[in-house]
């Protein structure tokens, strides 16, 4: 078995937090490089047609990808700590939670990266930067609604930490790097103490 990821990229990098914070360590990663092209080579394309990482490659030949359904996996084959959910009320619960965030914070930061950093140019073509700037706000706002969610519970998804914060503090490590986005600027002082809060785990150096 293999994991492919890319270095930096926040996707990959949420896997490889899941996998940390449950101790799976019998998994070799493979790093795949964007800038270089890799991920649209015919080799890697043929385990990942989108040409996306992260993917986890079988013994068997399949190949698994997008980064929920990798989690999903490995919480069923290591499944303590629990991250998704110990029922079906709990589960439902904690994919609301990380859904939001991985579609309404982090999709629209990651698109304001994508298209306004001349860095992301060469995986990006072409760029909109108009279309950036507007994610940019959408994702503040969505930013804005979580730091008043997080002044009334200690994580994402309520009383512990589960998947949504390995999703959230990904994305936000992102654009931390990427577009020096920091909650605490912006006012939003529950978010920036989470954030600082789940930057001293052990799984959040990976």
């Amino acid at each position: 078995m293999k994991l492919y990821i890319a270095p930096r990229a926040p996707n990959p990098r949420r896997v490889q937090m899941f996998m940390a914070e449950k101790g799976i360590t019998d998994i070799p990663q493979v790093a795949v490089d964007l800038n270089a092209g890799e991920h649209r080579s015919d080799a890697f394309r043929a385990k990942s047609p989108l040409a996306k990482v992260p993917a986890l490659e079988f013994d068997d030949g399949r190949v698994l990808t997008e980064t929920r359904a990798i989690c999903t996996w490995l919480e069923g084959r290591y499944p303590e700590p629990n991250l998704m959910g110990v029922d079906y009320d709990e589960r439902a619960f904690i994919e609301m939670a990380d859904r939001r965030i991985e579609f309404y914070l982090m999709a629209p930061l990651a698109n304001c990266i994508r298209h306004t950093h001349p860095g992301l140019a060469v995986l990006e073509q072409p760029q909109f930067p108009d279309y950036g700037r507007s994610q940019a706000a959408k994702g503040y706002e969505v930013a804005r609604w979580l730091d008043a969610q997080l002044a009334r519970q200690p994580f994402m998804a309520g009383d512990r930490f589960t998947i949504a914060d390995i999703t959230a503090f990904c994305g936000l490590e992102f654009a931390r790097g990427l577009m020096k986005f920091k909650p605490g600027d912006e006012g939003m002082t529950a978010l920036q103490t989470w954030r600082d809060r789940i930057a001293e785990r052990p799984s959040a150096r990976v």
